[in-house]
């Protein structure tokens, strides 16, 4: 392992340590009293930490994050003789971090985890935060916990292995990242995308790290998103409405996340939030990234969908907006005020 920088992050009474390396050796996971490594069919390829503990491997894709993959992971503990002190590696990209935290939070009323996130958006996302979840009822993150990794292990070289389609999924959270009010990663993304699509590795190094700071920033004052952490989800309502109503087949989480966000700032500048020129720059810097915004769902099927988020209260969506880069506020808004803002996006998208 070398080139390591590690950042001492608190949440709560929780503290996750994530270690930037450059290669990882399998010697730094240890445990007495047994050790499971996760995996799905896509990062076992990897052939990272072969040599140490007994390991599962998931089917690939969002089916894997439910009840039967949370129970496979279980099982596979128990026949690894694990103890309550026992260690479980989540070595994937989103859903294996969600899952294999999500088990980890249960097995004994909570074992050991540390996370190993191999795709771009496990990195700047779904790996920090404590938040473990599976889909239930056809809907997302339904069934979920809060439950931080004592260590994070990021090797951004990686990525230069993910599929374009991976790739681009982590850009969308790091677009969200961004709006949330770090300027000066707007700035690199406004300006560096020809480098950024080429994963020069020290600018991603550089994107991670500050999207990681932006994320622990907000995570440390409302761990249980009991109020502040809730703006992370700018776009997400949209988004999972989306994955939900293509049964997570058709669109990657960070695609439908691009979408959303484009979708929150039409609807931000409709309620008189925020000004045109603010959702056009949302627009623009969606569209520099080559995601596609045409969504194949009808507004009035996609509506029932957001009605399941978590952020709703007592039957009414609650959603995150903005009134500008940096500015952003929870408001209830009226269903049929949603169905109209997608169909205007959808239409002045051809």
């Amino acid at each position: 392992m070398t080139g390591e920088q590690s950042i001492l992050y608190r949440f709560g009474e929780s503290e996750t340590l994530v270690h930037f390396c450059r290669g990882i050796d399998a010697e730094v996971f240890t445990s007495d009293s047994g050790l499971l490594r996760v995996y799905d069919a896509n990062t076992v390829r990897l052939g990272c930490f072969q040599a140490f503990g007994r390991r599962i491997v998931l089917p690939a894709g969002e089916r894997s994050k439910s009840w039967g993959g949370a129970r496979r992971v279980l099982r596979a503990a128990l026949r690894a003789g694990l103890g309550r002190d026992g260690l479980i590696v989540g070595v994937g990209g989103g859903m294996i971090c969600d899952l294999a935290a999500f088990a980890a939070s249960l097995y004994m009323r909570g074992c050991r985890l540390q996370l190993v996130p191999t795709t771009l958006l496990a990195m700047v996302d779904a790996a920090l935060g404590g938040k473990t979840g599976i889909n239930f009822g056809g809907y997302k993150n339904t069934a979920g916990t809060f439950y931080p990794a004592e260590q994070i292990w990021v090797d951004p070289a990686v990525l230069e292995h993910l599929p374009d389609r991976e790739f681009r999924s982590g850009l969308g959270e790091v677009i969200k990242t961004a709006l949330l009010g770090d300027r000066d990663l707007l700035a690199i993304l406004q300006s560096e995308s020809g480098r950024v699509l080429a994963r020069e590795r020290r600018l991603m190094e550089r994107i991670v790290g500050r999207c990681l700071a932006v994320k622990a920033g907000i995570v440390a004052e409302d761990l249980r998103e009991s109020g502040r952490r809730a703006v992370l989800n700018l776009g997400h309502t949209f988004a999972h409405a989306l994955e939900a109503r293509t049964h997570y087949r058709l669109w990657s989480h960070g695609q439908a996340v691009a979408w959303g966000l484009v979708q929150a700032a039409a609807l931000s500048r409709s309620l008189g939030l925020a000004e045109e020129g603010y959702t056009e720059e949302v627009r623009r810097l969606v569209d520099l990234y080559g995601f596609e915004l045409r969504s194949p769902c009808a507004p009035e099927k996609l509506v029932p969908m957001m009605q399941a988020d978590k952020k709703n209260r007592a039957g009414k969506l609650r959603l995150v907006l903005q009134r500008g880069i940096g500015d952003t506020v929870i408001r209830e808004v009226d269903p049929q005020a949603i169905v109209e803002i997608l169909g205007q996006t959808a239409r002045s998208m051809g």
